[in-house]
């Protein structure tokens, strides 16, 4: 598996990870200007089904992925159907990447970008957003998540 594809798998995990025990109410709370986490959701699985799933088959984002797009308006979406967005596996490109293929620029991406800058892009742009949720897990009261934990150790910040 190519390294980059690893990092996004365990990017994917950790963002997973930190919305365990989020209620959907909870999830579709908005603390202006934040979005909510809901939307959030949504927002990134839009990114990934575009880069992933939609551009290697020289198509547009699908409809339903659209309404999280950049610059959609604020939503409080059902933690469920934006968690079914998430789910719907972008896996069957990247799981046969290779140096080559992280080479093909996509005709769709407005930078003229690669595969390879998109898995970068989509990797920081998660991990943007996975900062973003957890700031607002602990406005409304959450424990602070652990940080990744890559060698049987994790760091609260307490």
């Amino acid at each position: 598996m190519h390294t980059l594809v690893q990092i996004q798998h365990l990017t994917r995990r950790e963002f997973t990870r930190n919305l365990k025990g989020l209620s959907d109410e909870d999830a579709r709370k908005r603390i202006e200007p934040m979005n909510s986490i809901s939307w959030t959701v949504g927002h990134v699985a839009n990114q990934q089904h575009t880069f992933f799933a939609a551009w290697p088959q020289g198509k547009d984002s699908e409809p339903r992925y659209r309404e999280f797009g950049y610059s959609s308006p604020a939503s409080q979406p059902p933690m469920d159907e934006v968690m079914g967005l998430w789910r719907v596996s972008s896996d069957e490109w990247l799981d046969v990447a290779s140096e080559e293929s992280m080479q093909v620029q996509f005709t769709f991406s407005e930078e003229g970008e690669n595969a390879g800058a998109l898995i970068v892009r989509n990797i920081f742009h998660t991990w943007c957003h996975l900062g973003e949720i957890s700031s607002i897990r602990q406005l409304l009261g959450h424990q602070p998540p652990e940080f990744v934990d890559m060698y049987g150790w994790s760091y609260t910040g307490q």
